[in-house]
């Protein structure tokens, strides 16, 4: 991951395990391009030298060639440049490279610039962007020197450019000053970049997030043929001068190809595997992680399936059942099924025993939001297809994608054993809360 704040110079990226690899300086970020849904360049920032809007063109080229738009490939090369971008919010960032430099590098800065946005606007939309695109020009020109990363942490941010206010945008219009500070952040003089100096609350809390996104692909007979778990553990922290906290899990063993912020002290999670850190104040994301192993990747829900379809006849049979598994009592909630059904399909007749079902005859697309599952009385949907006169058999059944939500349950089984505070007298405010959201969960017919 980057560091809270890179010299612009070096260029440095400090990784999780500590290991520092310096950039020359001919590898840098040139320019950054934001393309909307619909292939609009909406802005465009440049470094050291303007490069031309005709460079998005390769990226253009693979989108058409990409059938979703999450499949479009992050690093793209041309003739003189490679383009790397992400996805996020229905916006492609795109960062230009004249010359090779590792994806991560780019990847990673370019999901700060969106989280920083977040972070300033409360959204990150087209919208939001445009009515605030002077205050995107001043954070891109510190968060990059020279297309280097420089401040990347949104303590030392808010202390350079003062986060946008209906009462400041105001008195700027009629000043005309601008949002950016007199004076240089105290987090850039601190050996904890990442937290300012003089923090105070009357409040002191500190509240975690523990949110787990399941992956999945079941097969025709409920088998599991892939099953992952990508976790993350995001803080809102509140407290007062400046704390450190552990924090200990009574399973630590489950996390994988684990993400931290930079404020963990990894040797000691390397020893003891507990959490030592002094938080930055405010909203952060303290590690992300990884569980891949099948056999300790539970499937929340189960689906029984009758999707058929008979040669020479003009409908096919549709069946479906679903039910809570292995959720330990905790309900699964804001479940939404959708199908795209085969072209041959002309119309829908379908019986919801719960929630409702939309199918629409152009995209072919059947939805049906269920909401919450109780498993005293299970959700159903049945009835029959129309299919257009003459048309042959379907080759294949669609594939049924399912979202949902289970709150207060990591499915991992990831629990937080404690959090304790030191360095301050005060005591604080704590809480832990865990949720479990389907991210592709796919079942084959």
């Amino acid at each position: 991951m980057l560091s809270g704040s890179l010299n612009g110079k070096q260029g440095e990226i400090r990784h999780q395990k500590g290991i520092n690899v310096s950039l020359p300086l001919t590898k840098m970020i040139h320019s950054v391009f934001l393309i909307n849904a619909s292939g609009d360049i909406f802005l465009e920032k440049h470094w050291k030298s303007v490069v031309s809007r005709s460079v998005c063109d390769y990226f253009f080229e693979a989108q058409e060639r990409a059938t979703e738009p999450e499949n479009v490939p992050p690093v793209i090369p041309t003739p003189h440049h490679y383009l790397i971008s992400v996805l996020r919010h229905r916006i492609f960032f795109v960062a230009v490279i004249q010359s090779e430099v590792p994806p991560l590098f780019v990847i990673e800065f370019l999901h700060r610039v969106v989280d920083t946005f977040q972070d300033y606007f409360g959204v990150c939309t087209e919208a939001a962007i445009k009515d605030n695109v002077v205050v995107v020009y001043e954070l891109l020109e510190e968060m990059l020197d020279n297309g280097f990363p420089l401040a990347t942490e949104s303590n030392i941010l808010k202390e350079l450019i003062k986060p946008p206010t209906i009462l400041r945008t105001m008195v700027n219009t009629i000043t005309g000053s601008t949002n950016v500070g007199e004076q240089l952040p105290t987090g850039q003089l601190s050996v904890v970049p990442w937290r300012r100096t003089g923090v105070k609350y009357t409040n002191n809390e500190a509240y975690f997030d523990v949110v787990e996104e399941i992956d999945a692909i079941i097969d025709k007979s409920g088998s599991t043929i892939t099953a992952e778990i990508q976790g993350v553990i995001d803080a809102c922290v509140k407290l007062t001068g400046m704390p450190d906290l552990t924090l200990s899990f009574m399973n630590p063993r489950l996390l994988d190809d684990v993400s931290f912020h930079p404020c963990v002290r990894f040797k000691r999670w390397e020893a003891e595997r507990i959490l030592s850190f002094i938080p930055p104040d405010g909203n952060f994301r303290l590690l992300s992680y990884h569980v891949s192993s099948q056999n300790l990747v539970a499937i929340p829900v189960y689906v029984k399936h009758n999707i058929s379809f008979r040669e020479g006849s003009f409908q096919g049979h549709f069946d479906l059942t679903l039910w809570p598994k292995q959720t330990m009592g905790k309900a699964v909630e804001s479940v939404l099924v959708s199908s795209q059904l085969p072209r041959g399909v002309l119309n829908t007749n379908l019986s919801a025993s719960q929630g409702i079902y939309t199918f629409d005859p152009v995209t072919k697309l059947l939805s049906w939001d269920v909401g919450k599952i109780n498993p005293q009385k299970l959700p159903s949907l049945k009835g029959t297809m129309s299919l257009q006169a003459g048309a042959s058999k379907p080759d294949e059944n669609p594939t049924i994608n399912i979202q949902f939500k289970i709150q207060q349950m990591a499915i991992s089984g990831l629990k937080v054993n404690r959090l304790d505070m030191y360095g301050e007298k005060y005591k604080p405010f704590k809480g832990i809360k865990y949720m479990t959201k389907a991210g592709k969960f796919q079942v084959r017919t």
